[in-house]
Formats: structure tokens, C-alpha cells, sequence
């Protein structure tokens, strides 16, 4: 009841909630409009309000009768005939009109009888009220006239009955925010209201005090059956409002695939960005508003269409955490290594975030790692500044992936049919391999020795210093090498090659042969001979 009296003051309003007194309709603002009501009216003003409220002649009658004063006001400065008016309650407005009730009192908003009359679509009332001498042109505080409040409400009966019949052209004026009755009801999305007004000829292309014209407010509202209308008599479809918007970019922003479509099958532009540099691609994206980026991907929407001040759409996909539209971007081929304005790729961003599921689909897609950003970092260096563990050993097994894959494609080599993961292994096929590497890093490498290990295996300077980064204390070096060691496992995994094997050899190599024969004796001959799969 009151939110759609809230509405109805500010222009897109429903008179019934004109019935309460409360104007946010919460208990405590409930008990102060009692309790002002209750220092402004006397007790059988309130019981008469009330009364017409509700319909109840008996008590209007008995209270008229005692010399109550009919034409009181309430706090918010409503009456009586107010109350009944918005209650659709005709006898109880012919009682009061016929008792001399005053019919242009305007309450605080400056809403008088005949706003509601118009608003609530009952054609009686209103003509009881303009018999009654209510001024047909009044205006709220808002400029709204009777034609807009029925406009908005789309109550056609009121509409025709004062064009058609008292031929009250000149109701049809912009209220205070620059619109007129049509472009309100573009703006609810009446599309009986449209088509009745434009053939009373009150069409208009006119925009609002925001530059917004009935296509932009039908578009951004989502009402599609208005903006299928309004396109039959629309001539200059990629008008922009005074955000440099169109109609089309406004259905974007709402997310109004139906809207969108319609607009773009009559020719809408779908790469016109807004004065703040933003396409339709970017605002959907921030709103997260996956189908629709979807949709835009498939109309063929520019995705290299970036300011170099803006994040581009896989950037914002990346800090929405979005990433079904991430997906969508990197499969739509999307620029993986745009930068933003801070010089950042989307890997950059996501190894900041420390978003480990982004940062698997980035990786796999084959983002350049080497790119720096305005502070000279590579994304290497950010996740290990961010302090994300997970992330800087996902991003050094991918900088490894990289490197192997090229020199293995350059030999002509056929590419591992598994299914490639930077993630931490869970799998049950190298659950073996793994504690066996767990114990080598914590029971038996010392201290310096796993960045001997790591350098025999062409770990490069920066990947150990950000393996080293995450400091847990005294004996973190444990930790460091059991990383570093499931670091290679995935590289041994990947290329297909037997990792038990592969250890054993390569601690010989490297100078660890007590090691070696500790891992050997660990490994019996049954399970030298079984090999795991990358997960």
C-alpha cells in the first residue's frame, strides 16, 4: 500500500498506497504519523477520514451531522474526499462533494482528488470531480498532470476522455524531468497506452531532461512489446542521451537480451560506446549479465574495443569472478593478453586476486607470463607479492608447460592426450610418487638442498625466489622443496615419462646418490615399473 503511494509522488506511483498513513511503512514511521495526526486532527476528524476510507456512509453521515469538519487535513495534508478517491470509493466522494467538500486541496506532493481520480482509471470520479468544479490542468510538484498520471498507469478511458472529449491537448506538456505522457508510458511499458496515444497523434521523439527519449526509457525498462511498437515509427535508432548512451547500450545495461535483439535486428549499432569510453560488451560484463555477453558474442561484437584507461572485458569477467563469462571470453578468442590501465594482463589480475579457478582457464588458454606490468612485474612476481602459494606454483608449472611444449612441437612430437591441469594433483594414480616425494622433502633433503635439486632441474632464479617467498618459519625450506618437487612431478607427467625412474636418475645426476638409493629401496621393482598420469 505504501510503497505504491511512494510511487505515485514520484511519478510512478500507485494512489492506493495513499490509503496509509505511513510513508516508508515501517512501525516506527507508522506511530509518528499517528501521533502527528493526532496533534493536527481533532477525534472525530480522524473517525471521518477514516471513515471515507473505508467506504462508511453511516459514520460519515453522523459525523457530518455533529458539525465535523470535512475538509480537514492530516499531517501529510490529505482529506477526506483524498482517502475516498483513492479508495475507488464513488458514494463515499458523491457524499462529500455534496456536502461541499473542497475538490483542489493538494496535499503535501500537491496531489489533489483529480490526480488519483486519473491514476486509478475510474472515469465516474472523474467526472463527478470536474463536475464538481476540479481544476482539469492542476499539476503536483512534480509537473505531473492528470494525463500523465494515466499515461503512466495506463488507464486509456481517462486519457481518451480528455483529449477525445474535452479535447485537452495542451495537458500533453513535459513535467519537470522533461517528460511528456508518452514517454512515462514507455517508461511502465504500456504498450496499449502507446499505441492509443500515437494514434491521438501524441507521438513524440522529444527526450527527457536526461536526454532519454521513449525508445531509451522503453529499452533500459526491458519492455519489449513497447520498443517493438515504437520501432515501427522510429527513424534515428542510434540516438545517444546525454551519457552517450543508446537505446541499445541501455537494454545491455539492464540486461534485456529481448530488448537488445529487437534494436539490433532494426540496426542498432552494437559497437557505440558511452561517454565514459564503455561498450555493451564491458557494462554487461561488470553487471554480470552472462547470457547477454553471450548474446553479444555471437552478434560478432567488437571484443578488441578498449581505452587503454579501462579494464577490458575479460578483466572485469576476471573481478566478478564470472567465470562462465571468462569462459565464454576466452573461447569467443578474446585478446588474453590485454593490459589495463595499470598495465595489467587478465593473468596479472588473476594472480593478484589469488582466483585459482580463472587462473587454470587463463593458463590452459596459453596467456603470455613475461608480460610486466607499470611496476615491472611479471605475473610470476605478483602472485608471489599477493602471497598465493597455490597460484605462483600453478603459474611455474605453466612457465615449464610452455617452455617444454615448444621445444617438443619444434621436434615434431605429438602433444600428451591427457587432459591438462596446472591444479594441485589430488589424483589416486600418483598418490604413491607424491608421498614418496612428500617424505624425501621433509625426512631427508636439508636445508639448501632442494635449490640444488631445483636448479639441476632448470628451475630459473625467479621461480625459487618465489617459491621462497612464503616463509613459515625456521623449517620452510621443507615446505619450499616438497612444492618444488610436485613442480616437477607435473612436468615429468606431462611429458609421459616414468617419474620413479626419472627421480632415481636424476639424483644420481645431480649428486644425491644416498638419496637415490634411499628412494630406490622405497620404490621396489613392482612399482618401478608402473607409471602415473597427469590429472
Amino acid at each position: 500500500m505504501e510503497e505504491t503511494w511512494s510511487r505515485a509522488v514520484k511519478g510512478l506511483t500507485d494512489f492506493m498506497g495513499f490509503l496509509s498513513p505511513r510513508e516508508d511503512g515501517s512501525p516506527q514511521a507508522a506511530a509518528a504519523a499517528e501521533a502527528a495526526n493526532a496533534e493536527i486532527l481533532l477525534p472525530n476528524e480522524r473517525e471521518f477520514q477514516h471513515a471515507a476510507k473505508t467506504n462508511n456512509l453511516d459514520t460519515m453521515e453522523r459525523l457530518f451531522r455533529e458539525n465535523v469538519n470535512i475538509n480537514a487535513v492530516n499531517i501529510l495534508r490529505r482529506t477526506a474526499l483524498h482517502f475516498a478517491v483513492a479508495g475507488n470509493h464513488i458514494s463515499a466522494v458523491d457524499f462529500l462533494l455534496h456536502h461541499k467538500a473542497r475538490v483542489d486541496i493538494a496535499d503535501k506532493h500537491g496531489l489533489t482528488a483529480i490526480h488519483l481520480a486519473a491514476w486509478s482509471g475510474n472515469l465516474d470520479i472523474m467526472l463527478i470531480l470536474i463536475k464538481a468544479g476540479a481544476d482539469q490542468k492542476a499539476k503536483n510538484q512534480e509537473g505531473l498532470n492528470v494525463l500523465h498520471f494515466a499515461a503512466q498507469n495506463n488507464n486509456v478511458r481517462i486519457v481518451d476522455y480528455f483529449i477525445q472529449d474535452l479535447h485537452l491537448k495542451d495537458l500533453n506538456k513535459p513535467d519537470k524531468k522533461g517528460k511528456k505522457p508518452f514517454l512515462l508510458a514507455a517508461e511502465m511499458g504500456h504498450v496499449e497506452m502507446i499505441n492509443e496515444l500515437i494514434s491521438l497523434n501524441l507521438f513524440t521523439t522529444e527526450k527527457d531532461n536526461e536526454g532519454n527519449s521513449a525508445l531509451h526509457l522503453a529499452a533500459k525498462n526491458g519492455h519489449s512489446e513497447v520498443v517493438e511498437a515504437l520501432l515501427d515509427h522510429w527513424e534515428e535508432i542510434n540516438e545517444i542521451n546525454q551519457n552517450g548512451e543508446t537505446p541499445f547500450y541501455l537494454a545491455v545495461e539492464g540486461g534485456h537480451e529481448n530488448c537488445a535483439d529487437l534494436l539490433l535486428e532494426s540496426g542498432s549499432d552494437i559497437n557505440i560506446s558511452n561517454k565514459h569510453d564503455t561498450n555493451a560488451l564491458q557494462i554487461a560484463t561488470q553487471n554480470g549479465h552472462t547470457p547477454l555477453v553471450r548474446f553479444l558474442i555471437t552478434k560478432n561484437i567488437d571484443l578488441g574495443a578498449q581505452s587503454q584507461q579501462k579494464n577490458s572485458p575479460l578483466h572485469l569477467a576476471i573481478l566478478k569472478n564470472n567465470l562462465s563469462v571468462v569462459s565464454s571470453l576466452i573461447d569467443a578468442n578474446h585478446d588474453l593478453n590485454s593490459l589495463n590501465q595499470r598495465h595489467q594482463t587478465p593473468v596479472h589480475l588473476a594472480a593478484d586476486l589469488g582466483n585459482v579457478e580463472v587462473m587454470e582457464m587463463l593458463l590452459k588458454a596459453g596467456c603470455d607470463l613475461n608480460i610486466v606490468d607499470k611496476q615491472g612485474k611479471t605475473t610470476l612476481a605478483t602472485a608471489s607479492r599477493s602471497n598465493h602459494a597455490l597460484i605462483v606454483d600453478m603459474i611455474i608449472k605453466a612457465e615449464r608447460y610452455y617452455i617444454w611444449k615448444q621445444e617438443h612441437c619444434r621436434n615434431g612430437g605429438d602433444l600428451p592426450s591427457d587432459v591438462l591441469s596446472f591444479k594441485q594433483d589430488h589424483s589416486v594414480q600418483t598418490k604413491q610418487i607424491r608421498s614418496s616425494l612428500w617424505n624425501l622433502a621433509y625426512n631427508q633433503l636439508k636445508m639448501g638442498e632442494w635449490t640444488k635439486l631445483a636448479l639441476f632441474w632448470n628451475f630459473t632464479a625467479e621461480q625459487i625466489k618465489a617459491i621462497e617467498e612464503q616463509w613459515t618459519g625456521k623449517k620452510s625450506y621443507k615446505e619450499h622443496g616438497h612444492r618444488m618437487l610436485l613442480i616437477w612431478l607435473h612436468g615429468v607427467l606431462m611429458a609421459g615419462q616414468n617419474p620413479i625412474k626419472h627421480l632415481y636418475e636424476d639424483l644420481v645426476k645431480g649428486g644425491f646418490q644416498h638419496l637415490a638409493e634411499k628412494f630406490r629401496a622405497e620404490n621396489n621393482a613392482g612399482t618401478e615399473s608402473k607409471k602415473c598420469s597427469i590429472s
